[in-house]
């Protein structure tokens, strides 16, 4: 109830300015004051609130980003080192693969050459037979292909040649085409007579008196020796002195 000024006679309104607001219009006014303020400050909080989302977005984007560029190279680094490590292990190969072969086509030079080695101990003994010394016919027929040879000129063949003689010129051809294939591939004939024995080289057959010389010296070559790069395929063998 509204308080009476002292004086006022009872049921007389109190009087106010005019334009004055009333209590309630003012009460409202403030109410409406209040909640315009605090209306930006929430639209500033929410505002900030999302920006602050985003921010953390962001950042959970640039960290996953991160992560997936170092798995990235993680792998890339792995596949670099098996691309390494299989690069080396075919040069391995290829290496192991061709020495492999070397070694095979040298084995078989050395088994087939050794196989032929027989051949040319029997092919000289037919030769001996027949009175031609293999050695001395080999060394012609090498100085008449050679490149400082003079061209020959050949008679026709006499009716007077025997069967044995012709026989011995075709021993002779085919243990000259033989020994040249021979040393083509590779293959050495020694003749030991005259040194010191060594049994890497050399297979001692027998021992005699020498004609007042150092003992341990090859007297006579029994069969001649054959190498292949150093490597023996048969040992001279020999008659060592005492």
């Amino acid at each position: 109830m509204a308080r009476r000024k002292a004086g006022q006679p009872d049921g007389a309104e109190e009087r106010r300015p005019a334009g004055a607001p009333r209590k309630g219009e003012r009460a409202a006014r403030a109410e409406r004051g209040s909640e315009g303020g605090e209306a930006p400050r929430q639209g500033e909080g929410a505002a900030r609130a999302e920006r602050g989302s985003e921010g953390g977005e962001a950042e959970e984007r640039l960290q996953r980003d991160l992560d997936e560029l170092i798995e990235t190279r993680r792998e890339r680094d792995e596949y670099l080192e098996l691309a390494k490590r299989t690069k080396a292990d075919f040069e391995n190969y290829r290496k192991r693969v061709a020495r492999q072969a070397e070694e095979a086509r040298a084995h078989g030079k050395a088994s087939l050459a050794t196989e032929l080695i027989p051949v040319l101990d029997n092919l000289e003994r037919a030769l001996r037979a027949a009175g031609v010394d293999p050695q001395a016919d080999s060394a012609r027929a090498r100085a008449a292909s050679g490149p400082d040879a003079k061209e020959e000129t050949h008679d026709a063949p006499s009716e007077e040649v025997s069967a044995h003689e012709a026989l011995a010129r075709g021993v002779a051809l085919v243990y000259r085409e033989l020994t040249g294939t021979l040393e083509r591939a590779g293959v050495e004939a020694y003749d030991p007579a005259g040194e010191r024995f060594d049994p890497t080289w050399h297979e001692a057959l027998s021992t005699r008196a020498g004609d007042g010389g150092e003992a341990g010296i090859v007297l006579e070559t029994v069969e001649k020796g054959y190498r292949l790069n150093g490597q023996v395929l048969r040992a001279a063998r020999v008659v060592v002195s005492e």
